[in-house]
């Protein structure tokens, strides 16, 4: 089923165009498809100066989407491999007809550089081979999506084979093709019912590939495992999560599908290195991306709390741009690696380190330094405190701990915490709806006064997204009216970034 196509054109001008397909078959969307690209093509043709493709003046609405579906035809495994649930290696054999060019060896190299339309692009397969009627010889495989004939080359490419004295006249090749030559894609499509959905990707963390499988995929899911070791160099062990992260140290189980079941890795993120047991903690390589954005909101001298701290992918880096990093993770697991990344990462001086629920280190070690950082002496200070709260199902519920967290006078607006609260959500407007079930928590709206950072999406209809605010003065002081327009108070402008 497709269920969401993008069409995107910018280069000259033209506006971003999405096309959403839902409840519809393949031959349906493939129509809606061509009707896309048909409306582009229109626009192009109005557009001065633009030439499409090259000498030939022409294009074709549909060449594209009828090359994909030739090319998936002749490369892809044999059909008698469908069902297949321990994999045969030897079974994915398959002979195909491709046309080629004969050529003397010596001009190969400087005739490669003028066919680079006609030549086979085929990962895993050579170009050139050997001529097994002359070693004089080589034979340069051609698309045999283009090549049909010896007229299908251009008037530049016969000029090019002229000068060089090459015969135009196209020959034919019979080439094997095997297990090694297809792509994890083809072969699981090939392999596992037809029409259901193959696995395309999956979280990379160190020598590990992590796979969240279907219903469907279960039956084939050590061959999937294998394949997946196969075809990605580095990656020794294929697991599989087999419940949801909902307990109290944010692990999950999982089994190892192929391969060694050694779950301790080392991972590169942002040039920093982490080390850790991938089934006792929590790890995404899909947030590399926000523990940058975070990072460079801080400015050297600055004070970061993190709530939930994990390996330490947000207060490492923190800490490494002199900033003073108050971790704190839940898990045993999770606070014995962060001791050991900071270390590893040399902030180990820079990062003090704790292992409370995260109410008790709001409660206890944040409310302290708090008090200290925004009491009467730092009226001299210029840094400003953030707060990272990165649990999504329910760091929502640990907001209600700032409620009248701090006494005393309430500290200048500008010195106020900045918190960085992550959440999930399953609405269609997942900005508003997180700004009401975090304000809903303070007792106040942050409608004006928030802004919520989209990071990315986790599930169909359904995103991670970061709401950023300061703590009114009002909810984090006792005995303070509640009033978040007052002039100490300023609204912050909403914003919301895809």
């Amino acid at each position: 089923m497709y269920t969401f196509s993008r069409i995107l054109w910018r280069p000259f001008g033209f506006s971003r165009r999405l096309l959403k397909v839902r409840n519809c078959g393949i031959t349906e969307s493939v129509c809606l498809v061509q009707q896309a690209w048909a409306s582009l093509i229109q626009n192009l043709s109005r557009a001065p100066g633009i030439f499409l493709l090259g000498q030939r003046k022409r294009f074709s609405v549909m060449s594209e989407i009828e090359t994909n579906q030739r090319d998936s035809k002749l490369f892809s495994p044999p059909s008698d491999v469908r069902g297949m649930t321990e994999l045969d290696r030897t079974a994915f054999k398959k002979t195909i007809t491709v046309p080629v060019l004969r050529v003397k060896k010596e001009i190969v190299n400087k005739l490669m550089r003028f066919l680079k339309r006609t030549a086979l692009q085929r990962p895993g397969i050579k170009r050139v081979i050997e001529d097994p009627e002359d070693e004089e010889n080589r034979l340069i495989m051609l698309d045999p999506h283009k090549m049909f004939t010896d007229n299908a080359f251009e008037k530049a490419e016969l000029s090019i084979l002229k000068q060089l004295n090459v015969n135009p006249q196209i020959s034919k090749y019979n080439l094997e093709l095997t297990y090694e030559n297809f792509k994890s894609e083809e072969i699981l499509k090939a392999v596992l019912p037809e029409g259901q959905d193959v696995i395309s990707g999956f979280s990379r963390v160190g020598h590990i590939a992590h796979l969240n499988l279907r219903d469907h995929q279960l039956p084939f899911k050590n061959l999937i495992g294998q394949v997946m070791i196969d075809k990605n160099p580095g990656i020794t062990s294929a697991v599989n999560k087999i419940n949801n992260i909902d307990n109290t140290y944010r692990n999950f189980q999982m089994e190892v599908l192929s391969g060694e079941e050694n779950m301790m890795t080392k991972v590169r993120e942002n040039n920093y290195t982490y080390e850790f047991d991938f089934s006792k903690v929590y790890w995404n390589p899909r947030l590399s991306t926000e523990h940058s954005r975070i990072t460079e909101l801080l400015k050297p001298g600055d004070v970061l709390f993190d709530v939930f701290a994990g390996v330490g992918p947000f207060a490492i880096p923190v800490a490494k741009k002199n900033c003073t990093v108050f971790a704190n993770d839940l898990n045993p697991e999770s606070h014995k690696w962060l001791l050991h990344n900071c270390k590893l990462n040399k902030v180990d001086q820079k990062v003090k380190v704790f292992n409370l629920d995260g109410k008790d280190f709001l409660q206890g070690p944040v409310r302290k330094e708090l008090m200290q950082q925004l009491g009467p002496l730092s009226k001299e200070r210029k840094q400003s405190v953030h707060i990272v709260m990165n649990l999504p199902a329910k760091a929502i519920e640990f907001l209600t701990a700032f409620k009248l967290l701090l006494d005393g006078q309430p500290c200048s607006h500008e010195f106020l915490p900045i918190v960085h609260c992550y959440s999930f959500s399953k609405d269609a407007n997942p900005a508003k709806d997180v700004q009401q079930r975090a304000g809903a928590a303070l007792g106040i709206s942050l409608d004006a006064c928030s802004s919520v950072h989209l990071v990315r999406n986790v599930a169909p209809n359904k995103e991670m997204v970061c709401i950023t605010f300061q703590i009114p003065a009002a909810v984090l002081y006792k005995n303070q009216s509640l009033n978040v327009d007052t002039p100490e108070d300023p609204p912050l402008k909403r914003q919301r970034t895809d």
